[in-house]
């Protein structure tokens, strides 16, 4: 009886460890903009879903493509019907990696830049993306991830009409700000 105790509270200690190194947040937020001398377009989404793994530096994004705000409805409509096809491609991934995970001390409250590669896919496309991320570790198991990255319509099929292509840029930045929380 005393074994089987002790090895229930050393599952459930390795248990709180493993599940100890995860940060996520339901609530990140990422915007996007198209600068053209046509037209500027920016939309906001503040319902995307992160999770990091501190220990082996794994990073997980999800979101809903209808959950970006436009300031124009039309925009948003047009978006969502035409461009990006959300009803057929609802959700935007990334699945990624810290591949420097040396740079950080999750244990210090700190600023580090890292390098994250992983697989983003848009409208059922996929590409490798490389980016630099600015995390900030905070003391209140808190830690800010920051970052921008370019992605171009074209390379996640996203047909643009021609009589709207000098309206969208070829190339849209894309910002990212999450503030993951331990889970």
């Amino acid at each position: 009886m005393k074994n089987s105790v002790l090895i229930l509270i050393g599952i459930l200690f390795i248990s709180a460890n493993i599940y100890g190194q995860e940060y996520m947040t339901r609530s990140g937020y990422i915007w996007f903009y198209s600068q053209t001398p046509v037209e500027d377009i920016k939309a906001h989404n503040r319902q995307v879903a992160c999770i990091l793994n501190t220990e082996t530096g794994d990073v997980g994004v999800t979101l809903l493509m209808k959950s970006f705000e436009f300031k124009k409805a039309l925009m948003q409509r047009d978006f969502n019907r035409q461009y990006v096809e959300s009803d057929k491609y609802p959700k935007a991934t990334f699945e990624g990696k810290i591949t420097d995970l040396s740079k950080v001390d999750f244990s210090e409250s700190g600023k580090y830049k890292v390098p994250v590669s992983g697989k983003l896919t848009i409208h059922g496309v996929t590409n490798k993306i490389n980016t630099d991320v600015n995390l900030t570790v905070k003391e209140d198991n808190v830690i800010a991830a920051k970052a921008m990255f370019i992605a171009s319509p074209a390379d996640y099929d996203i047909d643009i009409p021609k009589v709207m292509r000098d309206n969208i840029a070829k190339e849209i930045e894309v910002n990212v700000d999450f503030e993951l929380k331990k889970r």
